[in-house]
């Protein structure tokens, strides 16, 4: 990133695309008639099918390394593991809002920030390469459980048509550990690999494995099929979620970060619980989170935002010290 300022429309993008992230689970809740894993594969093919013609126009400019390095045994073990996770973080949290609240969903999955540092806390005695987190980061992560603690007193009662759980609550924070496997694993191709030649792969991976889990574990699936994202009352629910959600949201933010600072676009990311719940009360009726989802919530995402902050701050650090020793 240059040191001249980014042009306007980047912070326009930035808040279409925190925008778009942010509408997706309203738009799951609103299609819950379709069984969670299937309405996951659903999702995932149709933004397979919007990322394809961005693959092939990125892939036709890709140079010769980068398409001799995409065909290593290697890469595609990596791609793979990339999809698995993938899938499973969808598979679980689109399960979740079956389950609990939409604001209890949104808050626990965005958690990843805080099962990084606890990751990081685990694995800094046994792995070198991996720091221990820094003193902030700690603090930050005890903040956010401190804020779920408190969200959690919420369990059991109503929200619009849902009740908080702590089964669903679970199950949106196993999306969040899930989703790291697919970050991490994104930072390590992505040093190489342009953006759509990571996507799209793993994408369709992750929409393909979703599919023999939604007929082994949902019995519903014989009533809706592979492909039922085809049939007209539900395509433009999925079109929405694939170029809003998909397309716009994470590609849209990762397009900003090619401008602006990382951190700014983390602390914004953060906002997604408050959006997605403004989103689901103001267009679907998604009901009003409880008192102590409120307090709980604004002290999650404080605790966040401190883990984003620190984190990112600690990155500089360490590569401006690099830098300055190479």
């Amino acid at each position: 990133m240059t040191s001249a300022p980014p042009p306007r429309w980047v912070w326009g993008l930035l808040a279409a695309a925190v925008l778009g992230v942010s509408s997706a689970g309203a738009l799951f809740q609103h299609v819950d008639s379709v069984p969670p894993l299937l309405r996951a594969s659903w999702r995932l093919q149709l933004t397979s099918l919007v990322l394809l013609p961005f693959f092939l126009r990125q892939w036709s400019t890709t140079d010769e390394a980068t398409k001799h390095g995409y065909f290593e045994r290697r890469t595609w073990g990596l791609l793979l593991a990339s999809g698995l996770a993938l899938a499973a973080h969808f598979g679980t949290w689109v399960a979740s809002l079956d389950l609990t609240t939409l604001t209890h969903s949104l808050l626990f999955v965005t958690a990843h920030p805080l099962v990084i540092v606890v990751g990081m806390a685990f694995f800094a005695p046994l792995v070198a390469r991996v720091r221990s987190p820094h003193r902030l980061e700690a603090i930050g992560a005890l903040v956010c459980f401190a804020g779920a603690g408190m969200t959690l007193l919420d369990a059991g009662s109503a929200q619009g048509d849902q009740n908080v759980t702590l089964l669903g609550d679970a199950l949106a924070f196993s999306g969040a550990v899930f989703v790291v496997g697919y970050i991490v694993v994104g930072r390590v191709l992505r040093t190489w690999m342009p953006i759509f030649l990571y996507a799209f792969p793993v994408t369709l991976i992750a929409s393909v494995v979703l599919i023999p889990a939604s007929v082994v574990m949902e019995p519903e699936f014989a009533g809706f099929g592979a492909f039922g994202w085809t049939e007209p009352m539900y395509f433009g629910w999925f079109l929405l979620l694939a170029c809003v959600a998909g397309l716009l949201g994470h590609t849209g933010l990762n397009t900003c970060l090619r401008y602006i600072s990382p951190l700014v676009v983390s602390v914004a990311v953060t906002l997604e619980p408050l959006l997605g719940s403004l989103i689901g009360w103001f267009f679907f009726d998604a009901g009003v989170p409880g008192a102590w989802t409120w307090a709980g919530g604004a002290v999650l995402m404080a605790g966040l935002i401190t883990v984003v902050v620190a984190s990112e701050r600690t990155a500089l650090i360490e590569a401006n010290n690099e830098s300055t020793t190479a």
